[in-house]
């Protein structure tokens, strides 16, 4: 344990970071788009409008983390069952999957009181209301189903695309035009979570805890079956790492298929022009 904490605590720390900043920016867009003294606010009426520009907002946010130096190097999971799921898979180690969740829900805190302590009452505003995620107009069962449909959708699509060699750079453009998609047509729903770090740093400062557990068990339900589904349909060696983006130059701390590849394939290339080969 001391040892891989030794040894990687750099991710461990890059992971905290990358959400806390995300929650640091969700809170100010917000505040930016939502609170009452907005000028956004006063001439953008409709709010299916209003959340397209939080979506974009935040899934620019988004992309940017996945492609970041920090990003690239810790895999930019930013989501305990991200971390959770590819562990499941067996691409993260029992220590660093550990490190890693505890890590996300230390940063995510953190950037929520941050977010607290210098935007004060542009976040406690009922309009922003610590972002927090809570059930919406169809109540605890909808947004229940919501949460699973969305974070099932999430992983089976980083599990597709970050597997197939001529899209899988693009891994972080595609969350991030589903964090915007979901955003705009989901949040009504659930408050658009997906993950459970994000919904405790809202529910910590605010101190509401409305039906916490749905944003607790419905993203691992999602996750975990979308992981099924893929690896019923292409197998568990189709999962080549645990990184939104691989094929950078920092490294990787991950039970990486990709390293294996590479292994193999300067092992044929030199059986191949060996002599009588």
């Amino acid at each position: 344990m001391l040892q891989t904490l030794r040894k990687h605590y750099p991710e461990y720390l890059m992971e905290a970071a990358c959400l806390g900043i995300f929650l640091i920016l969700a809170t100010v867009v917000t505040a930016v788009v939502e609170h009452p003294s907005s000028v956004i606010k006063k001439t953008v009426t409709e709010p299916i409008l209003r959340r397209l520009l939080i979506g974009i907002a935040m899934g620019l946010i988004a992309i940017a983390i996945v492609y970041s130096p920090w990003g690239k190097q810790s895999g930019a999971h930013i989501n305990p069952v991200v971390t959770f799921t590819f562990f499941r898979l067996g691409k993260i180690k029992l220590w660093d999957a550990i490190f890693y969740i505890l890590a996300q829900f230390f940063g995510g805190l953190m950037g929520l009181m941050l977010a607290v302590a210098f935007l004060g009452n542009a976040i406690t505003h009922p309009s922003v209301n610590y972002i927090i995620t809570i059930p919406g107009v169809g109540g605890t069962s909808v947004a229940f189903f919501a949460e699973i449909i969305i974070s099932f959708g999430v992983m089976l699509m980083i599990l597709f695309v970050s597997n197939t060699p001529k899209i899988a750079p693009f891994t972080g453009i595609f969350a991030g035009i589903l964090i915007a998609i979901y955003i705009t047509i989901e949040a009504p729903l659930s408050g658009m979570s997906m993950n459970p770090a994000r919904t405790l740093a809202s529910a910590i400062p605010s101190r509401n805890w409305t039906d916490i557990w749905v944003y607790f068990t419905a993203p691992f339900l999602g996750m975990l079956s979308a992981a099924e589904v893929y690896v019923r349909l292409k197998g568990k060696r189709a999962v080549r790492c645990a990184k939104l983006h691989h094929h950078n130059n920092k490294r990787c701390i991950f039970r990486c298929g990709y390293s294996h590849l590479e292994t193999d394939q300067k092992q044929w290339l030199l059986s191949d022009r060996l002599p009588g080969s």
